[in-house]
């Protein structure tokens, strides 16, 4: 992957045209899904507790309508959105599973950099054109992952941002769930493939959200 940022306006309506119609099947109903990691699920659609999530999505779409840069100038940031929505657009008439492998892989290329270092912050959520330009951590992956399925139609409410503990290595990490046919699936950036949530046991999770709910997921 280039070193992902400058969405061309062809591509810059592409992304924002994909999200926007996803987002409007998906607010009428929240599906009800097998509980992840063996934990009981309370949900709301009361998002004011997590104003990163919110705004990052607010800065998502005032991104988004940045002019583009060109692909000829000698400093390739300039391109990295554009080769992003060339990649997602690309990928419009593939299996699922495929879609979802081909994501966490393109994603998973971007260099892993604290949000100290990189913003000097403790926590910060950046959005994808951020994560192109600067890299991130997880949850800025995350972030880009959704953002793309998003773009190709999935629906926001077989989607998830879930923040875990990683028992492993005794800290906070982000990953994204998408269900396919009643199945969660993993993207992580500690993960090369694609995952069944089953598969997992060291991550316990603390919350879960996407564009209109969240969860709260107790032992």
């Amino acid at each position: 992957m280039p070193r992902l940022s400058g969405l061309a306006p062809a591509v810059v309506l592409f992304v924002l045209c994909g999200l926007v119609q996803a987002g409007g099947a998906s607010a009428a109903t929240i599906p009800v899904y097998p509980n992840l990691f063996g934990t009981s699920e309370r949900s709301s659609t009361n998002l004011k507790p997590f104003p990163k999530w919110t705004g990052v999505l607010e800065r998502y779409f005032e991104d988004a309508g940045l002019p583009g840069g060109s692909c000829n100038l000698a400093d390739s940031t300039q391109c990295n959105q554009a080769y992003w929505g060339e990649f997602v657009e690309k990928l419009a008439d593939a299996p699922p599973l495929e879609q979802l492998d081909r994501i966490n892989r393109y994603m998973n290329e971007a260099l892993y950099i604290t949000d100290k270092r990189n913003y000097n912050l403790k926590d910060y959520w950046a959005t994808p054109k951020q994560f192109f330009d600067r890299d991130g951590d997880c949850e800025d992956y995350a972030i880009a992952k959704f953002t793309s399925l998003r773009a190709l139609g999935w629906d926001n409410a077989h989607m998830r941002i879930i923040v875990v503990q990683d028992l492993n290595l005794k800290i906070a990490h982000a990953i994204l769930v998408v269900y396919v046919e009643g199945v969660a699936w993993i993207l992580d950036n500690q993960l090369k493939q694609i995952v069944t949530a089953d598969t997992i046991r060291h991550y316990r999770p603390f919350y879960s959200l996407n564009e209109n709910s969240w969860w709260i997921h107790r032992q």
